[in-house]
């Protein structure tokens, strides 16, 4: 009786632990989605009853005869070699604009990414190579600054510059329509972000389709709440544009540089800074045709479970632990709840942890009283209605996240995202785990290095682009 007891005392605080994490975080998460809900209610009534909804055809047509303005993409580089150049050829392709220049940055000990990006360049001058002049892998941060610097350089000697700076991965897909949006807006915002839309894998459907889950909500939603209340934007390290005069701004605080070289998450603090210093800032989410899907950046996310872990986790460490130290609890009321919401996957994952346990002490407890006699567990008036709240918010997450996921990519899709939040789950308690640990290790060695994930570009899994 006295196990019994024990493990009873075990399974009500892992269930009151777990419910009212649940049901807090869920609270939080149902402001968002009534602000969200009442904001499109509001446009739809008030806005789009008056006047057509915008898409790049429309708004094109009205600066038709215009000189484009200049433009450059930064592509940072390591141990890319199986999709730079089929990513370049295929973004060269695409933008059709001679006021684009893409600048990759490469280092001359990476040869193999090196020989493929000098092999685009030789047959398009818009591919310009920027040579690392440190040796690789250094971070992600420290690649830009390279390209930066070498913009600098050619506004210095050369008299060339650019008023609208893009940064891209080397898996991206570019949208044909995207190089007009940023032309179109950026002569009003200083800092643009477009949707990232991840594409779905057929070979991996329920690893590499939870990112697919997540962005739906995160680039359909929560960004437009943010823009809403008035609170920073992040950037998500791609699709999004900077003004050259934020960045030299930026780069001038920073003692020369933009972006920040000791980060995980340089983009995401790249985002909040320039909020706080006053600059414009917009999340474009616009069609390029009529009732078309969202112009937006389309790309690969890991497809096993390994890589995911490893991407999450730098994405939770940069963020939620080194962005906390970094950036701190600036701003208004609407500023500090988001980083309260961005810097909660730590307490999340650890929530998930204590229900699956308490799961499992229930499932164990059951099967033990088959085989011995044992009191019924009494979990207690408290934890029953705290349960069923959090049941309910629960329930309401995956009907909200599905109906997003719908929009996006379709039914099926949508039906596929309610049994994938267990694997969301199961990859968020692991990265947690091993965010910490690149916490730890980089407070200890004050040292950050690229720990980057293997990329893949359409063409290796058939798909056209």
């Amino acid at each position: 009786m006295e196990f019994f007891y024990i493990l009873d005392v075990m399974q009500r605080e892992l269930i009151l632990f777990a419910a009212i994490g649940f049901l807090i975080g869920g609270v939080d998460d149902l402001l968002v989605d009534l602000i969200w809900l009442g904001r499109s209610l509001w446009r739809r009534l008030t806005v789009y009853s008056r006047h057509q909804r915008a898409n790049m055809r429309l708004l094109t047509a009205s600066i038709r005869g215009q000189e484009p303005t200049s433009i450059a993409i930064l592509i940072p580089l390591w141990d890319e070699a199986d999709v730079a150049g089929p990513m370049l050829r295929h973004a060269l392709k695409t933008i059709q604009s001679p006021h684009v220049r893409i600048f990759a940055g490469c280092y001359a000990n990476d040869r193999a990414t090196l020989a493929a990006v000098q092999s685009v360049a030789r047959t398009d001058s818009r591919l310009i190579i920027v040579r690392n002049p440190v040796p690789g892998p250094t971070t992600k941060a420290d690649c830009l600054n390279a390209i930066w610097s070498h913009l600098v350089h050619l506004r210095a000697v050369e008299g060339q510059s650019f008023r609208t700076i893009i940064l891209h991965d080397a898996e991206d897909v570019i949208d044909p329509a995207e190089i007009p949006l940023f032309d179109y807006f950026g002569a009003r915002f200083d800092f643009i972000q477009i949707p990232v839309m991840p594409l779905p894998d057929a070979r991996s459907r329920w690893i590499s389709g939870h990112y697919c889950d997540e962005f739906s909500e995160a680039h359909a939603k929560a960004l437009v709440v943010r823009e809403a209340i008035g609170a920073g934007l992040p950037a998500a390290g791609v699709g999004c544009g900077f003004s050259t005069r934020l960045l030299t701004k930026i780069a001038v605080l920073n003692g020369g540089l933009p972006f920040k070289a000791s980060s995980l998450t340089e983009d995401y603090e790249l985002g909040l800074t320039a909020r706080s210093l006053g600059a414009t800032s917009a999340f474009i989410r616009i069609p390029a045709l009529p009732g078309g899907p969202p112009v937006a950046v389309r790309a690969h996310f890991p497809s096993d479970f390994e890589s995911a872990v490893k991407q999450k986790a730098r994405w939770m460490a940069g963020i939620a632990l080194l962005g906390w130290q970094s950036l701190g609890w600036q701003g208004n009321l609407a500023e500090r709840w988001m980083r309260a919401r961005d810097r909660r996957a730590p307490l999340a994952a650890l929530i998930l942890f204590t229900a699956y346990l308490g799961i499992v002490l229930t499932l164990g407890r059951m099967t033990l009283s088959w085989f011995m006699p044992s009191p019924p567990f009494a979990p207690g008036e408290t934890i029953i209605v705290l349960l069923g709240a959090s049941q309910f918010v629960l329930l309401w997450r995956l009907l909200v996240r599905a109906c997003f996921v719908g929009l996006g990519y379709g039914w099926r899709e949508a039906l596929r995202s309610v049994p994938r939040a267990v694997i969301a789950n199961a990859i968020a308690i692991v990265a947690a785990q091993r965010a910490i640990f690149i916490y730890v290790r980089q407070r200890i060695s004050g040292k950050i290095v690229w720990d980057k994930t293997r990329h893949t570009f359409p063409h290796q899994t058939g798909e056209a682009v």
